[in-house]
């Protein structure tokens, strides 16, 4: 039991690693490319189970180091309000204003409604373990997106709202076709 649950956040440390990387931040290779001997041996007890408060991290931007995310793994099945309090409490003595819980179980609606609350001097994710098992952004099938600058999209001004994302997929009659989306 102990040992499908260690492979299980093996893999969920590996997706969030990548996924905190791919959003440029900075992230050693040797965290991603842990193998799950190794990963057992820094973060199992001697029981063969993982606390997963040794699981948390922050990182820097690699373009901006004031801009600071952190990663909450929860040990709490149920994430309420209290668990909600504690991850904002740990953001407030860092200073840090991103941050993403990743969670075994669920999450209350009243955890999700701290989330909205906090948007406007926080931002905060949620991932559910299940979520994370696999990185399908790094699927074949996935198309490249990538997220505009305003410098490469000069129509859209700082006040509008979210971010246009480029989606380049391969056609068979031009070789690639991009696509533009708009992200709220």
């Amino acid at each position: 039991m102990a040992e499908d649950e260690t492979a299980k956040l093996w893999k969920v440390n590996r997706t969030i690693h990548e996924l905190v990387k791919d959003r440029g931040y900075q992230v050693s290779d040797d965290e991603i490319n842990m193998d799950l001997t190794t990963f057992r041996s820094h973060y199992a007890n001697s029981g063969g189970s993982v606390d997963r408060n040794q699981l948390n991290f922050f990182t820097n931007s690699r373009e901006n180091p004031a801009d600071q995310i952190f990663i909450f793994f929860s040990d709490e099945k149920s994430v309420g309000v209290k668990t909600m309090r504690k991850l904002l409490g740990i953001l407030e003595e860092k200073s840090i204003m991103r941050g993403i819980i990743i969670f075994p179980g669920n999450m209350t609606p009243s955890a999700r409604k701290v989330i909205a609350a906090m948007s406007q001097q926080y931002r905060l994710e949620e991932f559910s373990e299940a979520d994370l098992l696999v990185n399908i952004t790094h699927h074949t099938l996935v198309p490249r997106h990538e997220v505009l600058t305003e410098t490469q999209l000069p129509r859209i001004q700082l006040a509008d709202p979210g971010q246009v994302v480029k989606i380049t997929r391969p056609s068979e009659t031009s070789g690639r076709y991009a696509s533009y989306r708009i992200c709220f």
